[in-house]
C-alpha cells in the first residue's frame, strides 16, 4: 500500500523524492519506499521531513506514534493550568501578546478584560506596525448565540451588552492597518487567545461566567495535535464571520 497523503504532499511542495531524501539525509529509494511502499521512517526522520514539507507529521504517518509517545507529546504543550480566568497573572496576558512575532488572534464574545486595558490597545498598534497579523473575533451581540450564552448565565441581555461596549472601545484601532475586527455566530465553546504558537484558552462552562472558568496556557510542540486543534477552530470561525462594519456602536 502506498503513502497518498505522502505522495501528495510532494506534488503539492514541487519537491521530488530525491530532493526529500537530499534533505532529510537519506538515500532515495528509502523515500521511494516511505511513498510507495508506506514505510515509516525513524522519528528524525519523519520530523524533519515534516517540517521541510509544511505537513504535520501525524498527517502523513498517522499511525506511527506508539498511543503513549501520542499522549507524552500532547502533554507537553499543556505549560500551565488556572484554575479560573482571574488567577492568570495580569502581566501574562501582556507579555503573551509582546512575543508574537507573526500573529495574535482572539475569539471572545466580548473579552472586556482586555478592552479596556489601554496597554492592551497600545500592543496591538505597536504589533500591527511591526508587521504582525492581528485577527480580532468578537460575538455579534444581535446573535442567538450571544442571546444564548446571556441566558446560560442567568444576565439575559449582559452579554450583548458588554460585546457592544467593547465594540465601542475598539473604535480607534478599526482603521489601523493590520488590525482585523470581525463579529462571529459561532457557538462559543472556549475563548481563544493566540500569540503565534502560543494560546490561552479560556474554557466555557454551562452556566459560569467566563471569569470563573479554566484557562489553558498551552504552547505548540512539533508532532502534537492540541495547539493546532484549536488554531483549525480559530480558523474556521474566522471565515465564516462578518467583517465589523466601522460606524459599529
Amino acid at each position: 500500500m502506498a503513502n497518498e497523503r505522502l505522495r501528495s504532499a510532494l506534488v503539492s511542495r514541487g519537491v521530488t523524492e530525491e530532493d526529500l531524501a537530499e534533505h532529510v539525509g537519506v538515500d532515495a529509494r528509502t523515500v521511494e519506499r516511505w511513498v510507495t511502499k508506506d514505510r515509516e521512517p525513524y522519528r528524525k526522520h519523519r520530523q524533519a521531513a515534516s517540517s521541510y514539507l509544511g505537513y504535520e507529521e501525524d498527517y502523513l504517518w498517522p499511525t506511527a506514534k506508539p498511543e503513549a509517545e501520542r499522549l507524552d507529546v500532547a502533554e507537553a504543550e499543556i505549560v500551565h493550568v488556572y484554575p479560573h480566568r482571574s488567577s492568570v497573572p495580569p502581566d501574562l496576558w501582556l507579555s503573551f501578546a509582546e512575543r508574537a512575532t507573526a500573529e495574535l488572534g482572539v475569539l471572545v464574545h466580548a473579552g472586556v478584560h482586555l478592552a479596556e486595558n489601554p496597554r492592551w490597545h497600545r500592543i496591538l498598534v505597536t504589533k500591527a506596525a511591526a508587521g504582525v497579523r492581528i485577527r480580532m473575533l468578537l460575538g455579534d451581540p444581535d446573535s442567538p448565540e450571544v442571546a444564548r450564552r446571556g441566558e446560560e448565565e442567568e444576565i439575559g441581555e449582559g452579554v450583548a451588552y458588554k460585546v457592544r461596549e467593547v465594540m465601542k472601545l475598539y473604535r480607534p484601532l478599526y482603521d489601523v492597518p493590520g488590525i482585523e475586527f470581525r463579529a462571529h455566530r459561532s457557538t462559543l465553546h472556549n475563548s481563544l487567545y493566540r500569540s503565534d504558537d502560543e494560546l490561552l484558552v479560556n474554557t466555557q462552562i454551562y452556566g459560569v461566567s467566563a471569569p470563573l472558568t479554566p484557562v489553558l496556557h498551552l504552547r505548540r510542540v512539533a508532532g502534537a495535535q492540541l495547539v493546532l486543534s484549536y488554531l483549525e477552530s480559530f480558523d474556521k470561525v474566522w471565515a465564516k464571520a462578518t467583517p465589523l462594519p466601522r460606524q459599529a456602536t
